[in-house]
This record gives structure tokens, C-alpha cells and sequence, in this order.
């Protein structure tokens, strides 16, 4: 092989900022031999809910190294997405619904992935020309990849009391995709955990989600309740839920690491729209009209229904009367979960009887 292994690293690093990453890093996939112990007993309590596909593949989830036996290095890059305006001020518009950050945009699936396929082809290209043959694998949020264990043991950051991933060059908006290759590359060294006494995302969680520190309960997320939980959510958890219809963003805004946030550089990232849109339009979202509204968006992959769902949960957290209107048009909807947080935001909103 001609050069160095170290030689190759650096150009690949190099390649990954001129592609727009944010951060490279190198581990082996055998760094975290903790993993697999702390997925079953995750799942073990329950606290994954209703994702049955965290317990299907534990045993490629837990173990990267099972995943593709032939693998020597995982590639873990970050990408940024920092939003422009503080996620926590939207809270305040009752009468509009929230959607976290990360989906404001485009999804981070397609355009974080098709970054990095060319990251992966320009690795295998470089290799072949030092004589040696590559061969890739490129994983972003899909596949039974433990990303935030992987882009730790990387040298990417830590994981948070939240469970996110930190870094205190980033902050902690940023994407994880992971690159697997059959290349030995040196690995960098691991991420240390920079939290402290500070306890801010834990204090800030509406539905006291976290147990302790570093761990988490999802059954009580809001990201998990508006996105992955099927059917009605838990009615003493409705009002915590405020207006936010998609995902939560409050332990990473609270965050002070933040203040290091890196400025995004994927145009696609950024929100679609001026602001919030108001509940009783989203209300009205029929499947073609959530369907077109939503496309591109990783909001789409929940469906009308269970995004109207949230809709009306906001809507009876609001207070308005002026939205009993949207609301009594859905409480006979063909969804029943639809249906009853319907009739639920009817029965909390002033101006009934």
C-alpha cells in the first residue's frame, strides 16, 4: 500500500469538511463493549415502549461487530443543523404548532446520507489508488446502529445527561451517520464526558422523562409520544405536551454547551416556513393534504393521522376557544385516536357547555 494509513485518514478527514461535515472520527467497531448490556437493560424496564425493532436486532445493535464481521473502522461524522431563531420561544404561541428543529427542513436521512455514499466512493477510490481494496457501508438512523455509543467512542463528543451527544466544539445540534469500512484506519480517542454538576436538561423535560442522569425513559418523551407512540397517549401526559406537535427540542436548547454551536452548513436543513403554523390549519390536514404539505419531510413518516392526533392535543393545551371549531370537526373522525383527543381538547377548552 502506498503511503500511510495515517496519510489516508487525514485526506479522508479532510474530505469529509469539504463535503460539508462538520466533524470526522475514527473507531473501531468493537469500541463499545458496554453497549449490548445497556440495550437489553433498557429494554429489559420497558423503556422502549412501543419500538419493538430496538429489541428485534439487539444483537446487531448492541455489537457493530456482528453487524458486518468484516468491518475494521467506522467512519462517524457529524452534521450541524443548528436552528436560526431559540426553539423554546415558540412555546409561548398557544395557538400554533411546534415541530423540532431537525424537521423543519429537509430530511436528514436523504441529505446526510447522500453526503456521505460520496465520502464513502472518494475513501474507496483513494484506497485503490494506494493499492488496496475498500469496501463500505453507510448507515444514518435506519439500521441497527448504536450512532451516539459509536460517535462517543470516536472522539465526537460524549453522551449528555440527556442522552444526546455533546461536543464542545458543536454543541449538541448536529446528525450522526456512520461509515463502515473493511479499511483499517487508526482510531481516534474516545470522548469525555464534559456535563459537570449541571443538571439544566433534566430540570427542563416537561414529562420528567429521565430516571437519572444519562439515562432515559422514553414511554414519557415527547419526541417518542409524537412520533413513534401509536394510538392515544397517556391522558396524564396530554397537557406536558403543550403545543408541540413533532418532536421536542428542550433538554438540547437548554444545553450551555450550545454556546460553541457550530453554524449549519446544509441550506436544506433550514425551516421551510417563516414560523409555527397555526393548529386550526394543520387541524384541517386531510392524507393528500398532509401528504404534500410534509413531503421531503421526516415529519411524513408519521402519517395524518397520528400527526393530527398531536395537533389536537395542542389544541386543548391552548386555551383558546376559538379553536373549539377545529376540534369538533375531527371528534367523529375514522382514527380513533384522532377521534378521542379530539373530543379530549373539546372537553379543555373554555366556552363548551
Amino acid at each position: 500500500m502506498k503511503g500511510s494509513g495515517a496519510e489516508l485518514k487525514g485526506r479522508l478527514v479532510a474530505e469529509a469538511a469539504a463535503l460539508g461535515f462538520a466533524a470526522a472520527r475514527v473507531t473501531r467497531p468493537g469500541a463499545i463493549p458496554q453497549a449490548a448490556q445497556r440495550l437489553a437493560a433498557f429494554v429489559a424496564e420497558g423503556r422502549h415502549g412501543q419500538m419493538g425493532w430496538l429489541a428485534e436486532r439487539m444483537h446487531w445493535r448492541g455489537d457493530p461487530a456482528a453487524l458486518w464481521p468484516e468491518a475494521r473502522s467506522v467512519v462517524m461524522v457529524a452534521d450541524v443543523y443548528e436552528p436560526a431563531h431559540d426553539p423554546l420561544a415558540a412555546l409561548t404561541q398557544t395557538d400554533r404548532g411546534v415541530i423540532s428543529a431537525y424537521a423543519q427542513g429537509a430530511d436528514y436521512h436523504d441529505v446526510l446520507k447522500k453526503r456521505l455514499k460520496r465520502l464513502g466512493r472518494w475513501l474507496i477510490a483513494a484506497a485503490a489508488e494506494a493499492g488496496e481494496a475498500a469496501e463500505i457501508k453507510v448507515f444514518v438512523d435506519t439500521a441497527p446502529v448504536m450512532e451516539k455509543p459509536l460517535a462517543a467512542a470516536a472522539g465526537l463528543g460524549w453522551q449528555g445527561k440527556h442522552t444526546n451527544l455533546l461536543s464542545r466544539e458543536l454543541g449538541n445540534w448536529f446528525f450522526l451517520g456512520a461509515l463502515f469500512t473493511t479499511l483499517d484506519l487508526a482510531p481516534d480517542a474516545p470522548g469525555s464526558q464534559h456535563c459537570g454538576s449541571c443538571t439544566a436538561c433534566l430540570d427542563i423535560c416537561p414529562t420528567r422523562a429521565f430516571p437519572a442522569p444519562f439515562q432515559l425513559d422514553a414511554r414519557r418523551c415527547i419526541s417518542y409520544l409524537t412520533i413513534e407512540h401509536r394510538g392515544p397517549v397517556a391522558a396524564e401526559l396530554r397537557p406536558a405536551l403543550g403545543n408541540r406537535i413533532y418532536g421536542c427540542d428542550d433538554c438540547l436548547a437548554v444545553c450551555p454547551w450550545n454556546k460553541f454551536a457550530a453554524r449549519a452548513r446544509e441550506a436544506r436543513y433550514a425551516a421551510r416556513e417563516a414560523g409555527p403554523a397555526p393548529l386550526a390549519e394543520l387541524a384541517a390536514l386531510d392524507d393528500a393534504g398532509f401528504r404534500a404539505r410534509f413531503a421531503g419531510s421526516p415529519v411524513k413518516r408519521i402519517g395524518r393521522d397520528r400527526f393530527v392526533r398531536n395537533v389536537l392535543y395542542a389544541i386543548g393545551n391552548s386555551g383558546r376557544p376559538e379553536l373549539r371549531a377545529a376540534a369538533a370537526r375531527l371528534t367523529d373522525d375514522p382514527d380513533p385516536a384522532v377521534a378521542d383527543a379530539a373530543r379530549w381538547a373539546l372537553a379543555r377548552l373554555p366556552g363548551g357547555g
